[in-house]
């Protein structure tokens, strides 16, 4: 589970407009993104809709951005 965390964000398959914005911020990996919460997505300015888009991907790998996992 946690060599995912390793991976690039472009593997959780979100839409294109988010995986640039997150590339722009040095956000590359899917633990880059597991670090943040929600605030932190807000600030770095994600709307609602692309940070709650970013919790379901997670959710999907079996993460959360509290930094949590989840067994598969």
């Amino acid at each position: 589970m946690k060599e995912k965390l390793k991976e690039n964000v472009s593997t959780l398959h979100l839409e294109d407009e988010v995986i640039r914005k997150l590339k722009e911020k040095e956000i590359k990996t899917v633990e880059d993104l597991w670090n943040l919460n929600r605030k932190e997505l807000k600030q770095l300015g994600f709307s609602d809709i692309e940070v709650n888009k970013i919790v379901i991907c997670l959710e999907l790998y079996g993460f959360d951005l509290g930094k949590r996992i989840w067994k598969a």
